[in-house]
């Protein structure tokens, strides 16, 4: 089957017709308007992926199993750490992203610069056909106006051949002549624009031609770039996933090594404080307390040892003992 081209379907048979032209001009307009929905899409997803990068490593610094300890606490400190990783491959997958954009982009401008020298150049060459091919119907028409006047003027001389005088055949002759010299001038006139009218289609038609080849090569590109950003950021997207898969198994693997065993052991051996329970609490009725107190017992009297024996002196003095029923402080 043949293969269809710009250059052989963008036509009119109207030589003032831009109609062909247009649309290719109207279709590479908007696969412009395409690559730059597309950089600016990636440039938003580079946004997002930025954004939650910056997210994942604010989170990574939160204060995660702070009071844990031994294999627990390693896995945690791995699940952190391993976040942390993960905010910072997708921060290198937003650049990623923006660089993808930025080449994309350069490829806009490129072909923009290509077009605009080819846009520049039809522009001048429609002009110009344009405007030779107005000057070409305007001689046309003078031409044929003049043919008419010859016609005329000669018609009128043959008529009055027998009837006019000399002179008045004269003047018809001379102004017959006339008209046959202004028609062959509009005719020399008209045949030379219609020469240079010629020359530009010709220039038209060819530089025509190489445009659609131009366009169509950009259109080549431009699908063809297009596809490969979109591939290469999908690339970007599951290397992304294979990376965060990755991180997440070294949790995983760290998670494995956490004995639960293991922990309960060590936080004994760190915190035990003693292996004897204390001594069981008694009931104690409180009147039956009261009974099993003993009574205060009154301190022991001291008693003196026995009066001494009086002696006999010169002088009778009797004394007297406290066991002497009549004795008294009073009396003595």
């Amino acid at each position: 089957m043949r293969e269809l081209h710009f250059k052989d379907n963008f036509w009119s048979s109207d030589i003032t017709s831009t109609v062909g032209y247009d649309t290719l001009i109207q279709h590479m307009n908007d696969g412009k308007r395409t690559c730059k929905e597309v950089e600016d899409f990636m440039k938003a997803r580079a946004s997002i992926e930025e954004k939650y990068a910056k997210e994942l490593l604010s989170l990574s610094k939160k204060v995660c199993g702070h009071n844990e300890m031994n294999t627990l606490k390693r896995s945690l400190d791995v699940f952190k750490l391993q976040i942390e990783n993960l905010g910072l491959s997708h921060l290198q997958l937003a650049q990623t992203i923006r660089e993808e954009a930025k080449k994309l982009e350069d490829f806009k401008e490129r072909q923009r610069d290509i077009r605009k020298k080819t846009e520049q150049q039809m522009d001048a060459l429609h002009k110009q056909k344009a405007t030779m091919y107005k000057k070409t119907m305007e001689t046309k028409k003078t031409y044929e106006q003049k043919c008419r006047d010859k016609e005329e003027a000669e018609q009128n001389m043959n008529r009055s051949a027998t009837t006019s005088s000399a002179r008045q055949q004269e003047k018809l002759y001379t102004k017959a002549q006339q008209a046959k010299q202004s028609a062959e001038e509009a005719d020399r006139i008209y045949s030379h624009n219609v020469s240079l009218l010629a020359k530009i289609r010709e220039e038209w038609l060819n530089e025509y031609a190489k445009a659609c080849e131009s366009f169509e090569r950009q259109e080549v590109e431009r699908i063809n770039n297009l596809r490969n950003v979109v591939w290469t950021h999908l690339n970007h997207l599951s290397q992304q996933c294979v990376t965060n898969d990755e991180l997440y198994e070294e949790v995983r693997k760290s998670l494995e090594l956490c004995n639960i065993q293991e922990d309960i052991e060590h936080f004994i051996n760190v915190r035990r404080t003693g292996d004897k329970p204390p001594a069981p609490i008694l009931y104690e009725n409180f009147y039956s307390n009261q009974r099993a107190v003993p009574p205060r017992q009154p301190p022991p009297v001291v008693r003196r040892g026995p009066a001494p024996v009086p002696g006999t002196t010169g002088e009778d003095v009797t004394y007297s003992t406290i066991q002497d029923p009549g004795y008294s402080l009073i009396r003595y």
